[in-house]
């Protein structure tokens, strides 16, 4: 039999954290964190890592490994992710993944896209027009050069937006016309849960989240971070909406509201990127741990077509 991945998905502040070490537990398995911002070791609190005590429960992979000032790719993460799953596949039959990271998570379980290679100069001249002009240049043209991709990418990512104009100016084709071609097959299988809620309660599970953000001290943690403020990792809800406060531009309480009203439309494309996968098993963020275990074990037992 293939060996399991259990990934756990959903939007921010529903659970997954919490159901990814009970689970963990039941299986005596790993945890692999598809989060792509709990791998800065500066960013703690506004990413909301998991504490101290959460992450003695289970051991976690790929939390706090690496520097914002190191560089590391979506690409990176796919070949050490594989790595350390082929590693851990020894002695387990299941592993955990949970994160709420669409393209890391499908990165792992489906593939990347595959993509030609392109001058380097264009990458050059992009991260230049974004430091000269800003992020609204790069929004700008990816709305002129692929219309379809600038209508799902995060438009506060311009790390996104700079990987797809490379493309678009390198080719002369849109970055979306290269998505989707095919993914690699891996050596395990893959079962994907989701949690959802109704829209008001994960609003207001976020709103509780920022508060609590708040009261742990995100504010004195983003305040060493605001001189690297141009950094691609540094574009993240809850770090640039302060680094407005810094500057002066906005006042504290505007500036948490603003938090709260980017969490909240992330999470809508969180849920707008997960719902586009048909295979996966949703639950209410209420429903039981046995619950969910029985419908894993009932996808286990399921034979393959084929």
């Amino acid at each position: 039999m293939k060996k399991i991945l259990i990934s756990i998905v959903g939007p921010t502040a529903i659970g997954k954290t919490k159901l990814s070490i009970a689970l963990a537990k039941k299986f005596n398995t790993e945890i692999i964190s598809a989060d792509s911002r709990q791998f800065y070791k500066e960013m703690s609190i506004g990413t909301a890592v998991p504490l101290p005590i959460e992450l003695a429960a289970v051991p976690h992979h790929f939390i706090q490994h690496k520097s914002i000032f190191d560089t590391y790719s979506v690409g990176d993460f796919e070949r050490e992710s594989l790595n350390r799953l082929d590693s851990l596949f020894i002695n387990n039959e299941v592993v955990l993944m949970v994160g709420g990271s669409g393209l890391y998570v499908d990165a792992i379980t489906k593939g990347l896209d595959k993509f030609p290679q392109v001058d380097p100069k264009i990458r050059l001249e992009l991260n230049e027009i974004f430091n000269d002009k800003g992020i609204k240049a790069l929004q700008d043209e990816l709305k002129d050069l692929d219309k379809d991709y600038y209508d799902k990418v995060d438009l506060g990512n311009p790390h996104r937006m700079i990987r797809a104009l490379e493309i678009c100016r390198g080719t002369g084709r849109p970055y979306s016309s290269f998505l989707n071609k095919g993914k690699t097959k891996r050596p395990f299988d893959t079962i994907t849960i989701g949690i959802n809620a109704d829209r008001e309660i994960i609003y207001d599970r976020i709103d509780q989240r920022v508060d609590a953000m708040m009261k742990q001290g995100l504010l004195k943690e983003a305040r060493p971070l605001y001189e690297h403020r141009k950094a691609n990792a540094m574009q993240t809800v809850g770090y640039k909406e302060l680094f407005k406060y810094f500057d002066g531009e906005w006042d504290l309480d505007f500036s948490i509201s603003e938090i709260k009203k980017n969490t909240r439309r992330f999470s809508k494309r969180q849920l707008t990127w997960f719902k586009k996968d048909t295979t996966i098993l949703w639950f209410q963020y209420t429903t039981t741990l046995d619950k969910i275990l029985q419908m894993i074990q009932e996808r286990l037992n399921t034979p393959k077509n084929g």
